[in-house]
């Protein structure tokens, strides 16, 4: 069996501390048609679920993924119970009436009767562009937890300030906020990795490996790489799976995804070795004297930069 760990959510529910298959970043579409459907996203998920052990796969609505993964689930003779479903609502675009909605037809498509984590996909909701406000949002959230179809809520891209405006109507607290987090961007927005530690509400990390998808020519002779480098060849392994450890370390939660078989197996492998107390401090130290790295909602973010890499 493979070794693992889970996450203790605040309503008392365990979720994997990693997730191995993300359906956004590098198999996103705009919009589903025939012509786009991925058949290698297919078999990457369906090769995921013959690892040993939970697998966790993230999806949305905006990734425009469902019928691939539909596909893999009903392909995979893997039980329901080894298998954690993230999905999230679409606030970007209105493809459907409101979350409640949404999850039903994407229930439908993917060929299940709940979803384990549900989350908005962004704070940015108006009545005028979604036709429901940023409160009734979570109305709709905590109505899907109270159903059964979501058997846990959250929330992403949320900054400090959308928490605590939630936190005021809240009847159930998020149980996720997942966020851009890596070691070149420790808070996504000003203070978020602190608040939501001290408010029980578990961070899940979006482009954990930003660092090295833009590891410049010359980055091995930077003080952040030679160190990562270092640490990976100590222990055995890639630069890839030190950084990932890092991010669970943290106690965040990594969300990554891979087309090569070997890279997605080692991610689910991810806790048969450990850090360093010191190797985590080194990592984060180095992380935070380089410059912000941000690769998503940059129009909206980018002006936290000079503050996103503050521990």
């Amino acid at each position: 069996m493979v070794k693992q760990e889970f996450i203790k959510l605040n309503n008392g529910n365990e979720m994997p501390a990693i997730a191995i298959v993300g359906t956004g970043t590098k198999w996103f579409k705009n919009g589903e048609t025939e012509e786009n459907f991925t058949p290698e996203l297919v078999e990457q998920i369906k090769y995921a679920l013959t690892l040993p052990g939970v697998v966790h796969i993230d999806a949305a609505e905006f990734y425009s993924t469902y019928r691939e993964v539909g596909k893999a689930l009903e392909e995979s003779p893997k039980p329901r119970n080894e298998i954690f479903i993230t999905d999230k609502f679409c606030t970007q675009e209105k493809w459907t009436k409101n979350p409640v909605d949404s999850l039903e037809k994407a229930l439908a498509k993917l060929g299940l009767e709940y979803v384990d984590l549900y989350l908005l996909h962004s704070p940015f909701i108006t009545k005028e562009h979604n036709g429901f406000t940023f409160e009734e949002a979570w109305g709709y959230m905590e109505e899907l937890y109270q159903s059964g179809k979501a058997k846990n809520i959250g929330v992403s891209n949320y900054a400090v300030e959308d928490l605590e405006r939630l936190m005021k109507i809240a009847k159930v607290r998020p149980q996720v906020n997942q966020i851009e987090y890596n070691a070149f961007l420790q808070n996504q927005t000003p203070g978020i990795y602190k608040y939501c530690q001290e408010h029980d509400i578990q961070l899940e990390a979006y482009s954990p490996l930003g660092p090295l998808q833009k590891k410049p020519a010359d980055g091995d002779s930077q003080p952040f790489y030679q160190y990562v480098n270092k640490v990976a060849e100590n222990h055995g392994k890639t630069p890839g799976e030190v950084l990932l450890r890092w991010v669970s370390k943290r106690g965040v939660i990594p969300v990554t995804t891979s087309e090569k078989r070997e890279r997605t197996k080692q991610a689910q492998e991810i806790f048969e070795f450990d850090l360093t107390k010191e190797e985590v401090d080194e990592i984060t130290k180095l992380g935070l004297q380089h410059e912000t790295l941000r690769l998503y909602w940059t129009d909206e973010y980018n002006k936290f930069n000079a503050e996103s890499q503050k521990a």
